[in-house]
């Protein structure tokens, strides 16, 4: 049996570790920016409503 394909070497290692999290806060950040768009889309339709109600 060959066992080197399940060595990574420290440096590699630590790159892949950095990769994984950037990615992770990178998909976060994403969504939390699109909800809040969406959250205002809907917030700002609802004020226009209102205020036609009210003319």
């Amino acid at each position: 049996m060959h066992h080197n394909l399940l060595y990574i070497d420290p440096g590699s290692g630590s790159y892949l570790v950095q990769v994984i999290i950037a990615a992770v806060l990178g998909f976060l950040f994403y969504f939390r920016n699109l909800w809040a768009r969406i959250k205002s889309f809907f917030k700002k339709n609802g004020q226009e409503e209102n205020t036609e109600n009210n003319k």
